[in-house]
């Protein structure tokens, strides 16, 4: 017993350092403009002591470009902008964003959700959540806000605990992140710095969207399992019968007009994908590539962006001409203004982050510690699955530090992507491996950004609840799923999977 309250003493001690040396951290934008100033005096360091590599691929002489210096200063001035506006993930977020707005807007994504859980089996509800949270990626706020008290909710009204509700819902909104069945807003972010970063190695290469879809399918089906079997198994037992003193209310059923909506909508829906499917399946597809007739290597894949703004965009636009939401075209620029107005701090994170991207890949700093470092590797031999496993969880140790993956991602990617891109691995893979990490310790870490909310959840049904009750009610899920996540991926090496369309394993 002494063993376990040991145990449990340096185990909170632990998290109370890493939520110190997480709030010491500065704003995201604020550390990409010192990582870019930091790059700037590595790269004049690394030209006064002559840093230089050979390219393995074609044996040329890689040198360090000098930011500093006459040359670099002007690269600078002319480039603040280009790089800004050129920057992969700011488009292809701004366009996504348009489709999702309309559809989070009119009400779609709220009443999905709801629908989803209410009108399940009971014996299928905690499966139900958790599936409920995968899907809520989909929408970038409205599983936190929405789903995971009322996944509590509807736990506390069937009489079981109130926290297990909420800790299925916040593992599949949060410990899935990486998964999802449909492609969301994150896919185009992480593949527009994974696309950034390869070019250091491949300026031809291109990393669209749906380069980890196959993979984040199966790994969906993979957390809802998980999920599942951590709640039903380990964590409800473990809390017991709920005596608290919070209040049954009866779940919000979905109104009829809500359901002609979400019927309309998945008419709209089912229109859409058959004209995709059009576009590109048949040999006269017009979105097939018109030299070659090839579907991979497409304008439909090349655009794929677009597609996923439709895709969201019609059914939401249906829906809210149904239920009354949008009544005319005002209505629905609201929606998506409102929508962009989401995106402004993160406006001002892509402006830093893609200095600090750009000068890392004009210094060429990145391709020179990239080839040394994969020589480095090489060298141990930490190669193959031993290597990607140590990526996973490198991935989720810096998690614990700072919570945003596309902050983490256009740090990390312009480093191990060209290194694993010169071992011979390709983008998706890296990315692949960075999601899992990225994922798996969302649940137990304060610098999450929603961590606060959720603790505000829980204490709804007892005052006494805090951080420690939801990390410690959270730790069994964080365990299971980087274990079984990380066995899946191995699986997929081994069997040697495409990871997505166009998508392989290896270069």
């Amino acid at each position: 017993m002494k063993l376990k309250i040991n145990f449990a003493r340096v185990f909170n001690k632990s998290l109370d350092y890493i939520e110190i040396i997480g709030n010491k951290l500065p704003h995201p934008a604020t550390l990409f403009a010192l990582l870019a100033l930091l790059v700037a005096m590595l790269s004049s360091l690394g030209a006064y002591l002559n840093w230089q590599v050979v390219h393995p691929s074609d044996n040329s002489q890689i040198t360090v470009n000098n930011l500093l210096s006459g040359d670099g200063l002007r690269w600078i001035w002319t480039n603040i902008t280009h790089n800004f506006v050129n920057f992969p993930p700011l488009g292809y977020v701004l366009a996504v964003m348009v489709g999702i707005g309309v559809a989070e807007g009119s009400g779609l994504f709220n009443s999905m959700i709801r629908a989803l859980v209410i009108y399940t089996p009971p014996r299928m509800i905690t499966a139900s959540i958790v599936l409920a949270g995968v899907i809520s990626h989909l929408a970038s706020e409205a599983g936190y806000v929405i789903l995971i008290p009322l996944g509590a909710l509807i736990f506390h009204t069937l009489g079981r605990h109130p926290m297990a509700g909420l800790a299925a819902a916040f593992c599949g909104v949060s410990g899935g992140f990486g998964a999802n069945f449909l492609i969301g807003s994150v896919d185009p972010i992480l593949a527009g710095l994974s696309q950034s970063a390869a070019q250091i190695v491949d300026p031809s290469i291109t990393v669209n969207a749906a380069v980890n879809f196959y993979f984040m399918f199966v790994s969906a089906i993979v957390v809802v399992v998980v999920g599942t079997v951590v709640t039903d198994k380990i964590v409800e037992p473990r809390l017991g019968e709920y005596k608290g003193g919070a209040e049954k209310i009866s779940v919000e059923n979905i109104t009829s007009i809500e359901k002609k909506g979400l019927v309309y909508a998945a008419l709209a829906l089912l229109v859409t994908v058959v004209l995709l499917v059009l576009s590109v399946a048949p040999e006269w597809g017009v979105l097939r590539d018109p030299k070659t007739g090839g579907v991979l290597h497409s304008p439909f894949f090349d655009g794929v962006i677009t597609a996923i703004l439709i895709f969201f965009l019609l059914p939401g636009l249906v829906y809210g001409i149904v239920v009354g939401s949008i009544k005319n075209d005002k209505d629905f620029m609201k929606h998506i203004i409102k929508s962009m107005g989401t995106l402004a701090s993160y406006i001002v994170l892509v402006f830093f982050a893609a200095q600090f991207v750009y000068f890392f890949k004009y210094s060429n700093l990145g391709l020179i510690f990239a080839i040394n470092g994969a020589d480095f590797l090489s060298h141990i031999g930490l190669t193959g699955i031993p290597l990607i496993l140590a990526f996973v969880l490198l991935s989720a140790f810096i998690n614990l530090f700072m919570g945003s993956a596309s902050a983490k991602w256009a740090i990390m990617a312009p480093v191990f992507i060209p290194m694993f891109m010169i071992l011979g691995y390709h983008p998706a893979l890296t990315q692949a491996a960075f999601r899992i990490g990225d994922s798996v310790t969302n649940l137990i870490t304060p610098m999450m950004s929603y961590f606060a909310l959720i603790v505000a959840f829980a204490q709804k049904y007892d005052d006494n609840y805090g951080m420690g009750t939801i990390i410690s009610t959270m730790l069994p899920y964080t365990i299971v799923l980087t274990i079984f996540w990380t066995l899946l991926l191995m699986a997929w090496m081994l069997l040697g999977l495409p990871l997505g369309p166009g998508s392989p394993l290896f270069l």
